[in-house]
């Protein structure tokens, strides 16, 4: 099953773990790749590799994904991002297609044929970017600041759970992220 045992992760080495994404430790180039613990109450939540080289939208993205339920496996770049994939370490992805880092299209189709369900936020005026993405395998996507305003909503509705009413919005507080060690 895909992203079992991600939330046993949290503040433990991945080195020794038979998890699925001790792959990650040594396919990453270096890189350190976060791997947080499932939100509370959240056992039956989905892995979400989120792959933005942006701190702030990667941010952004990870906490609303916790906030659903959601486990959120972060990467910022290809190579921490193809770690996730054949790690088998999530069923779902959000790429960042205007990413300086990565080709954003290529990433998107990789995670689709890798039997990730796929959503993508870019740039509204970006009509050939966003038509490749979906042609890659995308199922949307999404302008920046659609998911500035209406985040909640719009991975709400693509995870499939209910939007949390207003003021009822807890943060879970990770107990601080499991790292893939690099190299």
């Amino acid at each position: 099953m895909r992203g079992a045992g991600v939330g046993a992760l949290a503040g433990e080495s991945i080195a020794g773990s038979a998890d699925p994404v001790d792959a990650l430790a040594g396919e990453t180039g270096g890189e350190t790749v976060a791997v947080l613990a499932d939100p509370v109450g959240s056992s039956a939540g989905e892995t979400v590799a989120v792959l933005a080289d942006d701190l702030i939208w990667a941010t952004r993205l990870v906490g609303q994904l916790r906030t659903l339920g959601a486990a959120p496996i972060r990467a910022g770049s290809a190579d921490a991002f193809a770690a996730v994939l054949a790690a088998g370490a999530a069923s779902r992805a959000v790429v960042d297609l205007t990413a300086r880092a990565y080709d954003g299209v290529a990433m998107t189709r990789r995670a689709a044929e890798a039997g990730l369900r796929v959503l993508c936020v870019g740039q509204h005026d970006d009509r050939a970017l966003r038509t490749a993405a979906l042609a890659a395998g995308a199922e949307r996507v999404h302008a920046y600041r659609k998911l500035f305003e209406d985040g909640h909503a719009v991975l709400a509705a693509w995870l499939g759970v209910p939007v949390p009413a207003p003021g009822t919005l807890a943060i879970p507080a990770p107990a601080g992220p499991a790292e893939a060690p690099p190299g």
